[in-house]
C-alpha cells in the first residue's frame, strides 16, 4: 500500500473531511445559482410565479436567517449526540471501534448536510439587496434553500434512526466483520494449497545466504501500519540487496530500534530515507494491511461482554460467530508468504501473519475470559468443528483441533456439572481429545 492510499484512508477516517467537501460543494451551488441569475431575470420570475419566487427582500431575508440559524442549531444537536454514541460505545465494548464511528459515512454526510445548507444560506443572504441600492432577490437561491432544508430534515431523521442502530452490539461486530473481511480479500487472494504454510525459521540468514545484516532504527515510535512490497523490491533490486523486515505488521515500534535490516551493503542517507518512505508508523493499528487487528477488534468486545460487570453471554456468542465468518474465509486461503523472489533471487523477507496464528488470536482469550460458561466455550466447539470441514490441508486440521483439545480442557477444569461436561465433549466431535474430569 503505497503512501497515497495511506493518506487517502486517514481522510477517510476523518470526522471533517467529508463535511468539508460538501459544505465547499454548497457554496459553489449558492454561487452558481446567484450567477445564472440577472437582476431582470429575478423580478420577471416574482412576476410569474408570486407565490414561489415573490417573498421580497426582507421575507427572503428572514426565511434564509431563519434556516441558518436552525441548521447551525441542529448541527450542534448532532455534534452532542454523536460524542455521547461515542462514549457509549467506548463504554460498553472497546475504545478500539471509536474510528469506526469516526469513518462511518453516514453520519459525516449528517454532518456535510446541515453545515452545507448553513454555509448555502450565509452566501445567498450576503447578495440579497433592497432599497434605495435597488432590488435584487435570487429566487432561484431562496428556493433551493427552502428545498436543502427539508433535505437536511430528512437527514436528521435518517440520523436519529442510524446512531440508535449503529449502537447495537450486532451491527458494531458485523461492521467490523465486513471490514475484515475486505482486507482478508485484498491482502490473500490466493487458495490455500494441498502443501504446509512456508515457515520463516529464525531470522532468515539461512535462508538469504547474507554474512551480514545491517539494520535500519525506526525513526519514529508507532504501530507498523503498512510497507509497500512492490517499493521494497524495487528498492532491493536496484541497490543489489536483500531487505529483512524486521516487524510485522501491526507491531508496535520503539524509536531507535530495528525496523528492517539489509544485507551486505552499509547504510547511507538516500537509502534510509527510501526505506522510512515506504513503511507507515502510526499511532494505533489499521484494517487496511492488518486483518488481524479487526479479528482483535471483535475478539475485544466479546471479552468486554464475559467481563463480571456486564456478563453479556448473547454479545459473546454473537462475536464468536462473526469471527467464524472471518477463519471461514481465511481457511482456504495462503496466507504465509515470507520469502519473496524475483527469478530465483531472494529480495525480501516480511514477517507476515500465519493461519495459526490468527486463529490464536481469535479463539485463545475468549476460551480463557469464558471458564466455566457452557454456551460461549460450546459454541466455540462448533465454530472450530465447522472449520476443520472447510480446511483444505491436514496441517490447518490440526491447528483447529489443537484449540478443540483446549476448550476441552477449559470445560473439564471448570465446568462442575458432569452432564455439562459430557454434553460439551461430544459437541467437540473428536472421541480422541485429551481432557481430565474435574
Amino acid at each position: 500500500m503505497n503512501r497515497l492510499v495511506l493518506v487517502w484512508e486517514k481522510l477517510r477516517s476523518s470526522l471533517w473531511f467529508t463535511p468539508a467537501l460538501m459544505v465547499a460543494a454548497a457554496v459553489a451551488l449558492a454561487v452558481g445559482l446567484i450567477q445564472v441569475e440577472s437582476p431582470e431575470g429575478a423580478g420577471r420570475l416574482a412576476a410569474r410565479w408570486p407565490r414561489v419566487f415573490g417573498a421580497g427582500a426582507e421575507g427572503s431575508r428572514g426565511l434564509l436567517s431563519a434556516i441558518a440559524s436552525s441548521m447551525i442549531t441542529v448541527a450542534g444537536v448532532v455534534f452532542s449526540i454523536t460524542v455521547v454514541a461515542l462514549t457509549l460505545a467506548s463504554n460498553q465494548y472497546t475504545p478500539r471501534i471509536l474510528r469506526n464511528f469516526m469513518r462511518d459515512r453516514p453520519n459525516q454526510l449528517v454532518i456535510g448536510v446541515l453545515m452545507g445548507v448553513f454555509a448555502y444560506c450565509l452566501v445567498v443572504l450576503r447578495t440579497i439587496r433592497g432599497g434605495e441600492d435597488g432590488v435584487f432577490v435570487p429566487g432561484l437561491a431562496v428556493l433551493g434553500a427552502v428545498l436543502l432544508a427539508f433535505v437536511a430534515i430528512g437527514f436528521l431523521v435518517f440520523f436519529i434512526h442510524h446512531v440508535a442502530e449503529s449502537l447495537q452490539a450486532t451491527r458494531i461486530v458485523e461492521s467490523v466483520a465486513d471490514e475484515t473481511l475486505e482486507a482478508v480479500d485484498r491482502l490473500f487472494p490466493d487458495p490455500a494449497g494441498d502443501e504446509p504454510e512456508q515457515a520463516l525459521s529464525g531470522d532468515g540468514r539461512d535462508l538469504s545466504g547474507a554474512a551480514a545484516w545491517v539494520s535500519l532504527p525506526a525513526h519514529r515510535s508507532g504501530y507498523l501500519q503498512a510497507f509497500d512490497t512492490a517499493a521494497l523490491l524495487e528498492l532491493a533490486r536496484e541497490e543489489g540487496v536483500v531487505v529483512r523486515m524486521e516487524k510485522q505488521i501491526g507491531e508496535f515500534v520503539i524509536q531507535g530500534c530495528p525496523l528492517a535490516s539489509i544485507s551486505n551493503r552499509p547504510l547511507h542517507e538516500r537509502l534510509v530515507q527510501r526505506l522510512n518512505a515506504v513503511c507507515s508508523l502510526g499511532r494505533y493499528r489499521t484494517v487496511e494491511q492488518d486483518a488481524g487487528y479487526g479479528i482483535r477488534q471483535i475478539v475485544d468486545i466479546a471479552l468486554k461482554a464475559l467481563s463480571p460487570g456486564i456478563n453479556d453471554t448473547t454479545t459473546a456468542i454473537n462475536c464468536v460467530d462473526y469471527l467464524a465468518t472471518i477463519l471461514a474465509r481465511l481457511v482456504d486461503r495462503s496466507i504465509a508468504a515470507p520469502l519473496h523472489r524475483e527469478d530465483g533471487h531472494l529480495l525480501l523477507i516480511t514477517r507476515d501473519p500465519t493461519f495459526a496464528g490468527l486463529v490464536a488470536v481469535a479463539f485463545d482469550q475468549i476460551r480463557q475470559n469464558a471458564a466455566g460458561n457452557t454456551a460461549v466455550l460450546g459454541r466455540q466447539l462448533e465454530v472450530l468443528a465447522t472449520l476443520r470441514a472447510l480446511a483444505p490441508n491436514g496441517e490447518r486440521v490440526e491447528v483447529l483441533r489443537g484449540h478443540e483439545r483446549l476448550i476441552v480442557e477449559t470445560v473439564d477444569r471448570t465446568v462442575p456439572s458432569a452432564h455439562d461436561r459430557a454434553r460439551l465433549r461430544e459437541r467437540a466431535g473428536v472421541s480422541g481429545l485429551s481432557g481430565t474430569a474435574g
